[in-house]
């Protein structure tokens, strides 16, 4: 495989640099923006047809947030994949993100290596998302109604709690129906069962 470089966008100094020691050691070359606005100013520099590239966004800076940065490179058609890092609790945007072209979504705290598999896994098969939907809805079909019903509360973001009080059922429940529902479709982790709703496999 050839180098990988990566594009950090964040604007929290301790994290931004704690990422960049641990991917340098592992030989990924990095460039660090503080904001998307430097981001967008560098990007055009990055356009070899044949660079291992990826971008990695944080979600929530001040200014520009990861959001308004999705955005951005979705009107400018970039052709980097990209990576979003998520706090607990961003479902919601994660989603938003996804729609507009995150080809992954990394919550936070999260472990060095899976991160850089994340990373490496994005630029060997960039093109990957979003090419069978129909398969997806397939899986889909394995869950029961009510499983669907929290499958589509659980992808818009809503918390347990939230969930229980709209369908009049326990947390405990809810919690049962997520848990059962993760089993059918094969998934690990919230950010896999967006991925599968979005039609990415």
């Amino acid at each position: 495989m050839n180098e990988i470089r990566v594009l950090l966008v964040g604007d929290m100094d301790s994290f931004r640099e704690s990422t960049i020691c641990y991917l340098k050691r592992e030989k990924v070359s990095v460039e660090k923006f503080c904001g998307g606005e430097k981001l967008l100013a560098e990007l055009p520099k990055f356009v070899s047809p044949i660079e291992q590239c990826c971008v990695v966004i944080d979600l929530r800076m001040s200014g520009m947030t990861g959001l308004d940065l999705m955005w951005e490179l979705c009107q400018r058609r970039h052709r980097f994949p990209v990576v979003l890092m998520t706090g607990q609790g961003d479902v919601a945007m994660a989603v938003e993100a996804m729609r507009r072209g995150a080809m992954n979504v990394v919550e936070k705290p999260f472990c060095d290596e899976m991160f850089l598999e994340t990373i490496k896994a994005s630029v060997i098969s960039p093109s990957s998302g979003l090419k069978d939907i129909p398969a997806s809805m397939e899986k889909i079909k394995k869950l029961s109604p009510r499983e669907k019903q929290v499958l589509g509360l659980v992808s818009a973001g809503k918390l347990n709690k939230t969930i229980a009080d709209i369908l009049g059922i326990s947390i405990k429940t809810v919690e049962l129906h997520r848990s059962n529902m993760l089993n059918k479709l094969g998934v690990k982790n919230v950010q896999d069962l967006v991925r599968l709703t979005l039609g990415y496999l």
